[in-house]
């Protein structure tokens, strides 16, 4: 409508209401026309300011009304994507994510034993020795001893022999028969040598811890128990009991006895054992493949930080602590912020466990989700309600891979670890579940409202056995955890003091789990085997380490 045309309809609306020319060329009438012109000249100033015409203007609202719509059109495919991917935003509670990781890596083993049971399948051989590498079966493989350290047992430990296979002498001194004194022979017996004849009584004969036993013997006399005379004559210093000092055959165990069982951690003392029992392999369970994705173009590798620029600390540490949760750590890789990088490097991966740090918000440079749904990955865990740590990730890339993606903060990427990659790397390495433990914590801890918080503490035993929070403990530091015996786990809402709270283990000081209470001893109860542990761990420390300055501030604390 042109301006002409809107002056006559409001002529017309004026007549109609008695105001308009039937009423005369009054005074109102002009004003409307003023009224008119100086829209029209704001009008030509708009359009004139634009470097157009006034018949320009129409266009140009069509083409401002053209705009809006497509920015509708955009908003309303967002909130169609939003509502597909729904899920992101829906975090995971935190007990819930370490199951769902466990269970995640639980149907990748059942999928490799049931290939492995599948006619014409046959047992991984061991990495490096002509295999294919392609890591992709939990298959058990069978190493030397000297590679087995660290594993877990994936066959029952059966004792191949006797133990100990022969008579043998449990200490330095005389091997006797009969009652005495005796008279002693001249040659003796060493460990590791054929022995002698049989003694008749009355006979003694000098002989080594661990040899084997002459026939006919009935004691072994201690050194330091006997004496002899000037004439070779040996005298007891103590009375004598039949049998003594004397390990039978089989006494601890037969061949074929059950040792160990299945899902135990080799440690030395099992390397031990096998030896003494027979083994020169062992059937374990490979580790589980991972490699390490670092992700930021701000993250330098040495010398201090500069200019924006700051040291990637997670490059150094996960690769040991992901080795202390049963991994092998094939590479770590250093890509930046390249979308196009971290694309290639998920998909050609030939790691059953892929590990990226930072990228997993929702920021410019933050890839990980982007990358993840290119490659038609499926998203397990997106978000998880924890602090600090709360934008990790879980997701299934295929069959046998799958991906943790780690937020970029230090104490974050630690909290991400535990809580999703610990339960990955814990079912494939085939560890049994680590016993939880409790401990009363000293001091208030402060929570989040509604998200569980993972809070460095050390364990002390003052007199009786606390947990002492520790400062330090935002999600980009790493002073609190460092100093740390384990990761409290606080509920939402916080705690108080003499709270009892769950003590997540650190890699260094996890607890040799596994073992059969019928097979290797029952455990102490928890209480006992955390106060243990705790007063070795506490050695050398006093409150004043605490009260000097890592003691948290009831007050408060950093939930990122």
């Amino acid at each position: 409508m042109s301006d002409r045309a809107g002056r006559d309809d409001r002529s017309d609306r004026g007549d109609r209401h008695g105001t308009g020319a039937s009423a005369g060329r009054g005074r109102g009438v002009d004003h409307e026309q003023d009224v008119d012109e100086a829209l029209a000249l704001v009008r030509e100033a708009s359009v004139s300011h634009t470097g157009g015409t006034p018949h320009e203007a129409p266009r140009q609202q069509q083409h401002q009304q053209h705009q809006q719509h497509q920015q509708q059109d955009q908003q309303h495919e967002q909130q169609q994507h939003q509502q597909k991917h729904s899920h992101r935003h829906r975090a995971t509670p935190w007990p819930r994510a370490r199951a769902v990781a466990g269970r995640a890596a639980e149907a990748v083993v059942a999928r490799a034993a049931k290939a492995a049971a599948a006619p014409g399948a046959r047992p991984d051989t061991p990495r490096g020795t002509g295999s294919s590498g392609s890591g992709a079966g939990r298959t058990p493989v069978a190493v030397p001893l000297d590679r087995a350290l660290g594993l877990v047992l994936a066959a029952p430990l059966t004792a191949l022999t006797d133990l100990p296979s022969f008579d043998t002498s449990a200490m330095d001194g005389w091997a006797v028969a009969g009652p005495g004194p005796w008279k002693v022979r001249a040659e003796g017996v060493l460990a590791g040598h054929s022995g002698t004849t049989a003694l008749g009584d009355g006979e003694a004969v000098r002989i080594a811890t661990g040899a084997r036993v002459p026939r006919e013997v009935t004691a072994v006399i201690r050194s330091e128990h006997g004496r002899t005379d000037s004439q070779g004559r040996l005298h007891p210093q103590r009375e004598v009991m039949h049998g003594q000092d004397i390990r039978p055959r089989g006494q601890e165990c037969r061949s074929g006895d059950h040792l160990l069982p299945a899902r135990t951690p080799v440690t030395p003392a099992v390397l031990g054992l096998a030896a003494a029992a027979g083994y020169d392999t062992l059937l374990v369970v490979p580790r589980p493949r991972v490699e390490v994705l670092v992700l930021g173009d701000e993250l330098l590798t040495e010398g201090l930080p500069r200019e924006g620029l700051i040291r990637d600390a997670l490059g150094p540490m996960l690769p040991s602590w992901l080795r202390g949760l049963g991994a092998e750590v094939i590479a770590v890789r250093r890509l930046g912020d390249d979308a196009k990088a971290l694309r290639k490097a998920v998909a050609k991966s030939p790691a059953e466990l892929v590990i990226t740090t930072g990228g997993t918000a929702s920021g410019p440079v933050d890839h990980v989700h982007p990358t993840l749904e290119v490659l038609g990955a499926e998203l397990l865990v997106d978000g998880v309600q924890v602090r600090p740590g709360h934008p990790m990730l879980l997701a299934r890339l295929d069959e046998r891979r799958h991906l943790v993606g780690l937020p970029g903060n230090p104490l974050a990427a630690v909290s991400g670890l535990l809580t999703l990659a610990e339960p990955v790397l814990r079912t494939l390495s085939g560890r049994i579940a680590p016993e939880p433990y409790l401990a009363p914590t000293r001091d208030e801890i402060h929570g989040h409202p509604h998200d569980t918080r993972l809070v460095p503490v050390v364990l002390r035993a003052e007199p009786q056995l606390a947990a002492v929070p520790l400062h330090y403990n935002g999600p980009a530091m790493l002073r609190g955890i460092a100093a740390s015996d384990g990761l409290a786990v606080v509920p939402p809402g916080g705690a108080k003091p003499g709270q009892e709270l769950e003590i997540l283990d650190l890699p260094w000081t996890l607890p040799l789990e596994g073992l059969d209470p019928d097979s290797a001893g029952s455990r102490s109860g928890t209480a006992n085997r955390t106060t243990d542990r705790t007063t070795d761990r506490a050695a050398g420390r006093t409150a004043k380490d605490t009260d000097s300055g890592d003691s948290v501030d009831s007050a408060g604390g950093c939930f990122t």
